[in-house]
């Protein structure tokens, strides 16, 4: 009997807490992006019924997917759209999108409108060296919703959120040292970390960092108190 991992135990439950988790907010007329893990046949439908579009990846979990896409684009011309940005931390990034409706009707996945693919080329002016991703995914949103512009924007806008969550939670918890390693303890921690991180970027003053609002609330139980509006004469936090 195969036993199950960690891993496996974190993408099921991702998976899992995916329509729950929708099921509590109002998402009609919003775009959903979502990486790899959460590109199901399933949860397109839900959020395509809940009134929402979709903007999904396809990687190796849904190879043939992947592979589709990937062969539709491998004699591509002219890139439909084009982004240089200005360099950032020693780099020159160029982001090239290419989009089609060809596979609409073929691809065993419901609701989707158009597929993309986007190549991110990277120059490190240091070095001078060169890198190059390639990444395809698929969208409920139509040309006519979502231009090429548009859509990648939304792909580049996921993962700045996504590294961006990343960077802070690595930062102010120190989680890559984390020795909290048995059973569900990581995931436990980590989800508790990120919800600390939500409600910090949602409450308070806007200007203020993380850090800075950790460092106010450590000790501090009244005002963790009125954070988490947890009692009835709990006072709304500066800028909330």
């Amino acid at each position: 009997m195969p036993v199950e991992g960690s891993d496996e135990r974190k993408q099921t439950n991702e998976i899992g807490m995916f329509v729950p988790l929708l099921d509590t907010i109002e998402i009609k007329d919003k775009l959903i992006t979502a990486d790899a893990l959460l590109t199901q046949r399933k949860l397109a439908r839900y959020v395509v019924q809940r009134g929402a579009h979709y903007h999904f990846t396809a990687k190796g979990n849904q190879a043939t997917l992947q592979n589709k896409i990937t062969l539709l684009f491998q004699d591509r011309k002219a890139p439909d759209f084009v982004e240089l940005t200005p360099p950032d931390h020693g780099r020159i990034e160029t982001r090239r999108i290419w989009c089609c409706e060809a596979l609409n009707a073929y691809l065993d996945f419901p609701h989707v409108a158009q597929v993309f693919l986007i190549e991110r080329e990277v120059l490190h002016k240091k070095s001078g060296k060169q890198s190059t991703e390639i990444a395809v995914g698929l969208t409920s949103q139509s040309p006519a919703q979502a231009s090429p512009q548009q859509v990648l924007r939304a792909n580049r806008e996921h993962w700045t959120i996504e590294n961006r969550c990343h960077y802070v939670i690595d930062w102010n918890f120190d989680e890559d040292r984390s020795r909290i390693r048995t059973g569900h303890g990581p995931e436990n921690v980590t989800r508790l970390r990120r919800f600390v991180v939500g409600v910090l970027n949602l409450v308070g003053d806007k200007k203020t960092s993380i850090s800075e609002k950790m460092a106010k609330l450590n000790r501090n139980t009244r005002m963790v108190f009125d954070y988490l509006r947890m009692t009835k004469n709990s006072a709304r936090p500066a800028g909330a």
